[in-house]
């Protein structure tokens, strides 16, 4: 994904394909919020500030394509002929693996989104709305991702991930 020019990942996202989608996308959101915060920090010179937003989107980007990559078992136990004796615990198992790469997106952009809103309060004031628009973008993959938790963990209703999703997602918001 790093290396694609934007016009082929958006066509990427766009092809009759489930990989990539909403995971992948969320954790590129997270990236983009990350870089926005990063660049408004850099222009006020807070060098910490920078260093953690740039790690962010590091860290962002790698799940992003973790989560591209991470939702192929879940598609092997779909495609199982349903009478299979073991599908749905197959399924069941796959999805509650595949809830880790959309929980630590919700996690690290729920950070982004803290990160962003300080660098647009202490910032240089032209930047502001760029550092506001990183925190409103890591805020909505923080709830994309959250919702994908809360997707891949409907069999598992007492499963703590959904509840840290949601909890992400709320820090993300304020």
């Amino acid at each position: 994904m790093r290396d694609e020019p934007l016009d082929a990942l958006l066509a990427a996202f766009a092809d009759r394909t489930p990989s990539p989608g909403g995971g992948a996308a969320a954790g590129i959101g997270c990236a983009l919020g990350a870089a926005l915060a990063e660049m408004g920090a850099r222009f006020a010179g807070d060098d910490a500030a920078a260093e953690r937003a740039a790690a962010l989107r590091a860290q962002a980007m790698r799940l992003a394509e973790a989560d591209a990559a991470g939702y192929a078992p879940v598609l092997e136990a779909v495609r199982l002929p349903r009478d299979t004796p073991d599908r749905e615990a197959r399924l069941h198992a796959a999805l509650a693996r595949a809830a880790d790469v959309p929980l630590a997106i919700a996690e690290a952009a729920a950070e982004v989104a803290a990160l962003a809103r300080r660098v647009a309060a202490d910032g240089r004031p032209a930047l502001t709305g760029d550092a506001l628009t990183g925190a409103e973008l890591a805020a909505a993959a923080a709830r994309a991702a959250a919702r994908l938790v809360a997707i891949d963990l409907e069999h598992a209703p007492e499963d703590p991930r959904a509840a840290r999703a949601r909890a992400a997602a709320e820090r993300a918001a304020s």
